[in-house]
């Protein structure tokens, strides 16, 4: 939950709770103005500002300290996986498409997993079922996650992935399964604001394929860890990120030599199977 999200929440509470925001405010002991910025996200609050302002709305102990578990991570730009867990995958997916429908750029690396936007139902269902999540969790978070893909056609948004050759090739779903999703990565190739590039396994490398990570507008990076999400914000890191991207994408095949490369994955699926 980055500062506009946690202020809108907060905003939310205390529309829920009648209460006015300068009775609010005057509890919390800070000014009218300061609240309403960090209601509007202008600012970020500091883990006492959030615990003040929800002791004067009078809210429950138990939101209170989600909330305010939620800051501590993100005055880190970090937000635990077990977090996400906690509070909701399938509200995390909600969140993501909200960035994404924001956004007008998007240049993702994955050097392990098809990004989740070009995933299949039954790619995605594959992923989400390696984690603890009852069956109810399991359709909504990929419901969501599908309906996270209707950005793919807005033709006013450019989006970008890079991928490592090992990723076609790693057996997350049957053969007949990992042919049909390298052939829905074909054919989303061929919409004009696409652009796959995948980085062969012959290519010389001069870079770590250390892990993935979703630039959005050259403004902010999210990098998944074991545990956790990071988001970076830090200009002169995110121009890192950006230039780490760009160098695989000079190393990666894509437009016709890229779909050739698919096709000839594809097919020795399709050969598996047949032969299995």
């Amino acid at each position: 939950m980055n500062r506009g999200e946690l202020g809108a929440a907060l905003r939310a509470l205390r529309q829920a709770s009648g209460k006015e925001a300068k009775a609010v405010a005057r509890s919390a002991v800070m000014s009218t103005s300061k609240l309403s910025k960090i209601e509007t996200g202008k600012v970020a609050p500091s883990v006492v500002d959030v615990e003040s302002i929800l002791t004067a709305i009078g809210v429950s102990d138990e939101v209170k300290a989600e909330y305010l578990e939620v800051v501590r991570a993100s005055t880190t730009e970090t937000t635990a996986w077990r977090l996400v867990r906690r509070m909701g995958v399938h509200k995390a997916q909600q969140q993501t498409r909200a960035l994404e429908t924001q956004m007008t750029l998007l240049r993702l690396f994955q050097p392990a997993l098809i990004p989740g936007l070009l995933q299949t139902p039954e790619y995605i269902r594959a992923i989400l079922s390696r984690h603890d999540l009852t069956e109810d969790v399991l359709n909504r978070t990929t419901t969501a996650r599908l309906e996270r893909q209707q950005v793919l056609y807005d033709d006013d948004k450019a989006l970008r992935f890079v991928i490592t050759e090992n990723v076609l090739r790693w057996r997350i779903v049957s053969a007949p399964r990992m042919a049909e999703q390298v052939d829905r990565l074909i054919s989303l190739s061929r919409l004009p604001n696409i652009d796959i590039h995948i980085v062969p396994f012959t290519a010389s490398q001069i870079d770590i394929a250390n892990h993935a990570f979703v630039i959005r507008d050259d403004r902010t990076v999210s990098v998944e860890t074991v545990h956790a999400e990071l988001v970076v914000t830090d200009p002169r890191d995110v121009a890192t990120y950006v230039s780490k991207f760009e160098g695989f994408t000079s190393l990666a095949l894509s437009g016709d030599s890229m779909r050739e490369m698919l096709s000839g994955v594809r097919d020795d699926f399709l050969r598996e199977q047949e032969t299995g």
